[in-house]
C-alpha cells in the first residue's frame, strides 16, 4: 500500500495546469499574438465537442437528454446551494473584503457551470458525457438570465443583458453545433475515433491548457497582479478555496444521498461545482459597465484556477479507480 503523502503528490497533467498558469504570469500574450491564440483555443473547443459527439452512440445521448432528476440536480447545485454559500461570507463584507470583492463572490456564486472543462474533466474521469454535455450547456444559457436575476436578490444590485438572443447563438454555434456534426458523421468516422482513443484523452488536457493559458494571460495583461493589494489578493484566495472546499464533498453526499450511481456522480460533482469565467467575463461587464470590474472579477478568475488544479487531481483519482462490474440501477 503507497504511504498517505504519496497522494498529495500532484500528477503530470497538474504539473502541467501549474506550468501553464507560471507561463501566462510570466509571457502573456498580447495584441495580434493573443486574437490567434483565441481562434485556436475555439477550434480546439470545437474540435473536442466534434470527437465527443462522434463516439457518443445515439442510445446514450437520448439517455442523457431523458435524465431529468441529474438534470435538476446539477442545476441546484449551481443557482441554489452556491448563492447560499456566497451568504456565508456576509460577515467579511467591509471587513477582509472591500464591497467590490464580497460582489465578486456573490457574482461568483450566482454564474453558472462551465462548459468545456466541466465535460472535460466527466470524460477524464469516465462519467456520464452525455449528460455532461445536456447538463452543462443547459446550466450556461440559463445563467444569461438567471446570474443577473441571482445577483439582484443576493446583493441588492440591478443589472441588464445585453442581446442575450446573441449570447445563446454563440454557445449553440461554439460548442453544440460542432457535436452534432461529430454525431451525424458517426456512420462513416466512429470506428477511427474509436481507434484513437489516446487522441480524446490529449484533446481534452491540451483544450483545458489553452483555456487555462489565454484567461489567464489576458489578466495579467489587464494588470492583474500590479492593481490588486497582497492581502485583498490573499483573502480572496483563501474564500475562492473554501468555498470550492466546501461545495465539493457537500455536492458528492447531495450525489449519493438521491442515489445515483458513479457515473451521475461524476458528472454532478464536475458540472454542479464549476463556474464558468468565459461566460462571467463578458457578463459582468453588461452588469458592472464603469464600475470596479477587476475588482468584481477577480473571485471568479481566482476560483476557475483553484477548480481547474482540484478538478484535475479528482478526475485522474476517479479514472485511476477501478469501475464495479456489477451494474448499477439509474435513478428514473
Amino acid at each position: 500500500m503507497k504511504p498517505w503523502w504519496s497522494r498529495l503528490r500532484p500528477d503530470n497533467f497538474t504539473l502541467a495546469l501549474l506550468c501553464t498558469v507560471l507561463l501566462a504570469s510570466l509571457l502573456p500574450m498580447h495584441g495580434a499574438a493573443a486574437m490567434v491564440l483565441d481562434d485556436v483555443t475555439d477550434v480546439a473547443i470545437a474540435l473536442l465537442f466534434f470527437l465527443h459527439g462522434a463516439r457518443l452512440p445515439r442510445e446514450s445521448i437520448v439517455a442523457g437528454v431523458l435524465h431529468w432528476r441529474l438534470h435538476l440536480t446539477i442545476l441546484a447545485c449551481t443557482f441554489v446551494l452556491f448563492p447560499l454559500l456566497g451568504l456565508l461570507f456576509k460577515p467579511l463584507d467591509g471587513w477582509l473584503l472591500t464591497p467590490e470583492l464580497y460582489i465578486g463572490v456573490l457574482f461568483l456564486c450566482a454564474l453558472p457551470s462551465t462548459v468545456q472543462s466541466s465535460i472535460a474533466f466527466t470524460s477524464m474521469a469516465r462519467g456520464n458525457v452525455p449528460a455532461a454535455v445536456c447538463s452543462a450547456s443547459l446550466s450556461s444559457i440559463l445563467g444569461v438570465f438567471l446570474t443577473p436575476l441571482l445577483l439582484a436578490l443576493l446583493a441588492g444590485t440591478e443589472g441588464g443583458m445585453h442581446n442575450p438572443v446573441q449570447a445563446i447563438a454563440s454557445i449553440m454555434l461554439q460548442l453544440l453545433v460542432p457535436f452534432v456534426a461529430g454525431h451525424l458523421l458517426r456512420p462513416w468516422i466512429a470506428g477511427w475515433v474509436e481507434r484513437q482513443r489516446a487522441l480524446l484523452r490529449y484533446t481534452d488536457q491540451a483544450t483545458i491548457l489553452l483555456v487555462v493559458y489565454s484567461a489567464f494571460g489576458e489578466a495579467v495583461s489587464e494588470g492583474l497582479w500590479s492593481k490588486t493589494p497582497l492581502v485583498s489578493l490573499f483573502t480572496v484566495a483563501i474564500v475562492a478555496a473554501v468555498l470550492l472546499g466546501i461545495a465539493m464533498p457537500l455536492i458528492r453526499f447531495i450525489a449519493r444521498r438521491l442515489g445515483f450511481n458513479r457515473e451521475d456522480e461524476i458528472t454532478i460533482l464536475f458540472c454542479g461545482s464549476k463556474k464558468s469565467l468565459a461566460t462571467g467575463v463578458p457578463i459582468a461587464k453588461v452588469l458592472f459597465a464603469g464600475g470596479s470590474l477587476g475588482a468584481i472579477v477577480l473571485p471568479i478568475m481566482i476560483y476557475h484556477q483553484i477548480q481547474l488544479i482540484v478538478c484535475a487531481m479528482i478526475a485522474q483519482r476517479y479514472a485511476r479507480d477501478p469501475i464495479d462490474p456489477a451494474p448499477t440501477v439509474r435513478p428514473n
